[in-house]
């Protein structure tokens, strides 16, 4: 006898609101799931797209403690470094303090010999080289904002607060795109000289120093030895520093926000056996009802493996359906909770291999559901199943 697919959708759609109910949560289940891998791979994107030939100087005793302007000549002169710049968070708002993203006074001289990845066209190249009030925008800021090479961008200082309570007029001069995730597009870039002109000026407050300072390497140069060699340089002060790799360096970030990730893990975890459960019990009701029919089904002639089928074929379709709803659901706002995450999470985006993770996941889940009440269907006996009263 021919498999009775006809009947997998029948007894899906023969409970319409129980049907509805099951595949919401299992909607909601696999959005969320999307959501907190996405989140997770953002937060691990940085770290994996670290360049290897790549060091960061910052001060052992915290990253919020600066360096002396001193020690980027001092670095340069290091076995194996080959180009030395500058990195100052800034800390200041566009017009709104709820308008905030990453902001950094570089050397504009010597940005994209260490960062290759940071793309401008040549004109934008020019006018940074030329204008010290000149600023970089990155792509999905620019966006975001409207941003375009010509406008100007004030920035109210935290940190850097100017004495006179004005803004610090940048100029755009470009749009940059990264082909790297450890450099996201959501970052404005402004000229070192700029900031230590007025700085020097007394016309703003904030800490003297560098924030950081970053290492190109040269061709074959062992990064953990360059790292030694410049701790060492300092380790008399006057400020003593620790030196990293860019990948550790980016690690630290994660690091600061606990047990985030184990957390969202877990949330996940829950989330999947929760709707695992669900589900569950969604076909032992669904079974139970059906006994009766079961019974006409095997007395037709039909053996126990179709009875096992039809239900496990309902679980996985049932499965699949709200696992692909869920996944569409999720790259439906993407867009949006990317832009809402982007100060914190510019990385955020759902991959490929998250989708197919979900997909395969409410696959799995469907064989689990369904196994248990198949084989309860299986051993029934067609004289019991008739008499069955549900």
């Amino acid at each position: 006898m021919r498999f009775p697919w006809l009947l997998v959708v029948l007894n899906i759609v023969g409970h319409p609101l129980r049907a509805l109910l099951t595949l919401a949560s299992l909607t909601v289940a696999f959005f969320l799931l999307c959501v907190l891998t996405s989140v997770l791979g953002g937060l691990e994107a940085g770290i994996k797209a670290s360049a290897n030939d790549r060091l960061v100087v910052q001060s052992a005793v915290s990253l919020f403690v600066a360096l002396p302007q001193s020690y980027g000549g001092k670095i340069k002169t290091v076995d194996g470094v080959e180009e030395v710049v500058r990195w100052q968070w800034f800390g200041g708002y566009y017009q709104d303090p709820g308008n905030f993203f990453a902001q950094f006074a570089v050397d504009h001289d010597r940005l994209f010999d260490v960062y290759p990845e940071i793309k401008i066209d040549e004109a934008a190249a020019t006018a940074f080289a030329q204008k010290r009030t000149a600023c970089l925008v990155g792509k999905e800021l620019a966006r975001r904002y409207g941003f375009k090479p010509g406008d100007r961008l004030p920035l109210i200082g935290t940190i850097f607060a100017r004495l006179d309570g004005q803004a610090w007029d940048l100029d755009v001069v470009g749009i940059y795109e990264s082909t790297g995730a450890n450099v996201d597009q959501n970052t404005v870039f402004f000229r070192y000289d700029y900031l230590d002109e007025v700085r020097e000026a007394g016309l703003c407050g904030g800490p003297e120093g560098v924030g950081v300072y970053v290492l190109a390497l040269e061709e074959g140069a062992v990064p953990e030895g360059v790292a030694a060699r410049v701790d060492a340089l300092f380790q008399n002060g006057p400020q003593v520093v620790n030196t990293t790799t860019e990948a550790e360096f980016q690690r630290q970030f994660v690091s600061m926000l606990g047990n985030v990730p184990v957390f969202l893990g877990s949330i996940g975890g829950g989330v999947m056996f929760a709707i695992l459960l669900a589900v569950l019990n969604t076909m032992l009701m669904s079974a139970r009802e059906r006994t009766h029919d079961f019974g006409i089904l095997k007395a037709l002639g039909f053996q126990s493996g179709v009875v096992f089928a039809l239900l496990l074929f309902e679980s996985i379709g049932l499965c699949l359906v709200g696992g692909v709803a869920g996944i569409t659901l999720a790259l439906i706002t993407a867009p949006v909770l990317g832009a809402g995450l982007s100060s914190i999470l510019p990385n955020y985006a759902i991959a490929q291999e998250t989708q197919l993770m979900a997909l395969g996941l409410s696959g799995l889940i469907g064989v689990v559901a369904g196994v248990l009440p198949g084989l309860r269907a299986m051993q029934l006996e067609v004289v019991d199943a008739l008499r069955a009263e549900v």
